[in-house]
């Protein structure tokens, strides 16, 4: 018997071994086939260059064609993948990494051939030096700035922390032109905005993005906000387009206990797939917490509201997030280049990946669609609510987001609220209370009276439709049958648009109090200005007032059970093998 045993061992060993020399010849053939392909296809691509470089009737930018080349390449795969060249560099870092350079902090902008201040960061040298928006600027350091466009001056502004910069401007109203002498200082954004208390006793934090300490200075906001023992937090991530991954981690960890899973990134390289994990003790693990998002609020944001929502441990409010589920990692190049590939896709705690837009399967003509409705799963929350994947975060609580009138944003897109507001600076040395601050009705028509002789023409949507219809009807050769009625239709929408001014006076007087306070109180007073117009920062406060609705939300009972199930197509249940 034991001889038949060492037989059979043998013959299955062997069976093994042969196994595993098959598995080992196909694994070894198929790198070779992979390393000839790559060999083949640079050397396709490197003669191709070559010979057009030669050859080409012009001479060739080549860095340009080359990055066009790489570009084309990469544009096939997601938005998210991209090639860096040098030239580059500091400008990515200043988007992905840190905001941080030397310069005097303020915005520019072209109008009409002229340098204009857009505006100016409070604290900085700029704003110290009574530099004001709207403010034109003529020369910096004896340079003339005519003909120069916004990367020119923008070079021309920054510069090495502690050396000096002179500026010739024209402000508005002013005969001669200022001069200043400015020196230069270390300007860094921050990525929290604003924090302070609202209404309800409640503390507010703005998270603009999750760059470079963004973690620490919420952390920061969070201390300060719990010396006045709030009744809640609100964190708003409205139009965050999310950043450094470990941020967030270390944001959710404010608010939830060590060692819970937050966010896990999965690929096709087993290296790169990893959990991430809280690693400390919050600091705010009992205080009632509302996150905002909009279809703005992306990646880095969205694994914040993601996993809060998935502990069943915030309330999330306002509209279904952007839907970016994609992690992306940086790799250097040679000759200081870098490409930034997307590694993996991310998945919050319930197992859910939120990416909404399927980059890999697109249509015949290359243009990509949105996850079909009969594609996304229903997945659980720690206490049992329902949510799914495939399509953002979709908040417990939704609110619809308002829209400007034709002629609000009109007269924001003309300059013209702007033009008023460095107008109304300029003949008011200070102002009250942001916070308080109203527009009166004389200051109003003020406004109307300062728009007389301005140009603000614009087309409503309905007038669009109304000369689409013109247009088909007179290629079908049908106008003549309607041109009475379509006339007196014209006429009524002409005289109800020339009351546009008064019938959208609320939020025309809401955009400009908000530009206004901005000339005395920067982006801080931007916030507080809008506090009181703001819908989902006032449903997060009642939201919180309200105990048993703020219970009835995390615990999922009634309406609240299922969160944004898909409206076309009834979701799936999740299979067994999980994601």
């Amino acid at each position: 018997m034991m001889n038949k045993v060492k037989v059979l061992f043998k013959k299955y060993k062997k069976q093994v071994l042969f196994s595993g020399t098959i598995l080992i010849a196909l694994s070894t053939w198929s790198f070779k086939d992979d390393l000839f392909q790559i060999t083949k296809n640079l050397d396709v691509f490197a003669s191709v260059y070559k010979e057009v470089n030669i050859n080409y009737v012009d001479d060739i930018n080549s860095a340009k064609m080359i990055k066009t080349g790489v570009d084309a390449m990469l544009d096939g795969l997601d938005p998210y993948t991209e090639f860096v060249p040098e030239s580059e560099i500091e400008e990515y870092k200043l988007h992905y990494v840190s905001t941080q350079y030397g310069g005097i902090g303020a915005g520019i902008f072209l109008r009409n051939e002229k340098v204009y201040v857009s505006d100016v960061f409070e604290g900085f040298p700029a704003q110290k030096s009574d530099i004001r928006p709207g403010d034109q600027l003529l020369k910096i350091n004896d340079v003339d700035l005519t003909g120069k466009d916004n990367d020119q001056i923008g070079l021309l502004l920054k510069g090495a922390k502690g050396a000096s910069i002179k500026l010739l401007i024209k402000r508005d109203g002013g005969i001669q032109p200022i001069e200043k002498t400015l020196v230069r200082d270390e300007i860094k954004q921050p990525n929290v905005s604003y924090y302070g208390m609202v209404d309800g006793n409640m503390g507010y934090i703005k998270l603009d993005k999750f760059l470079e300490n963004s973690g620490d200075e919420v952390t920061n906001a969070l201390v300060e906000l719990k010396k006045n023992n709030p009744n809640g937090i609100i964190l708003d991530l409205r139009s965050n387009g999310g950043g450094i991954l470990m941020e967030a981690v270390k944001i959710v960890n404010l608010f939830v206990p060590k060692d819970v899973e937050i966010v896990s990134q999965i690929g096709k390289i087993k290296d790169k797939n990893f959990t991430y994990k809280t690693t400390n003790s919050p600091i705010a693990p009992d205080l009632p917490l509302v996150v905002l998002v909009n279809s703005h609020s992306a990646s880095a944001s969205e694994i914040v509201a993601g996993s809060l929502q998935d502990l069943d441990r915030a309330v999330i409010i306002g509209q279904r997030s952007y839907g970016k589920g994609l992690v992306q990692q940086t790799f250097n190049l040679p000759y200081n280049s870098l490409v930034k590939i997307t590694i993996a896709k991310y998945y919050v705690p319930s197992g859910r990946c939120i990416q909404a837009i399927d980059y890999t399967h697109r249509k015949d003509d290359g243009s990509v669609v949105r996850v079909a409705d009969s594609l996304i799963h229903e997945y659980k929350t720690k206490d049992g609510r329902s949510v799914y994947d495939g399509s953002g975060i979709y908040p417990d609580v939704f609110i619809s987001q308002d829209h400007f009138a034709d002629i609000t944003e009109t007269l924001v897109n003309k300059l013209l609220v702007f033009d008023y507001a460095t107008s109304y600076r300029n003949t008011h040395s200070t102002l009250d209370n942001p916070r308080t601050f109203r527009l009166s009705d004389a200051d109003y028509a003020d406004f109307v009276k300062f728009l007389s002789d301005k140009n603000y023409t614009y087309n409503t949507e309905s007038e669009k439709v109304l000369a689409d219809l013109k247009a088909e009807a007179t290629k079908e050769k049908r106008f003549g049958d309607i041109q009475a009625e379509y006339d007196a239709l014209k006429t009524k929408m002409d005289a109800t648009k020339r009351n546009d001014l008064q019938a959208h006076k609320d939020e025309i007087k809401q955009v400009l109090e908000n530009e206004i306070v901005s000339r005395y109180y920067f982006d801080k007073g931007r916030y507080e200005a809008n506090f009181k117009y703001d819908k989902e920062l006032s449903q997060a406060v009642k939201t919180m007032q309200d105990k048993t609705l703020l219970s009835s939300i995390l615990k999922g009972d009634g309406q609240y059970k299922v969160i944004g199930k898909p409206v076309l197509a009834m979701a799936a249940k999740k299979d067994d093998n999980g994601r």
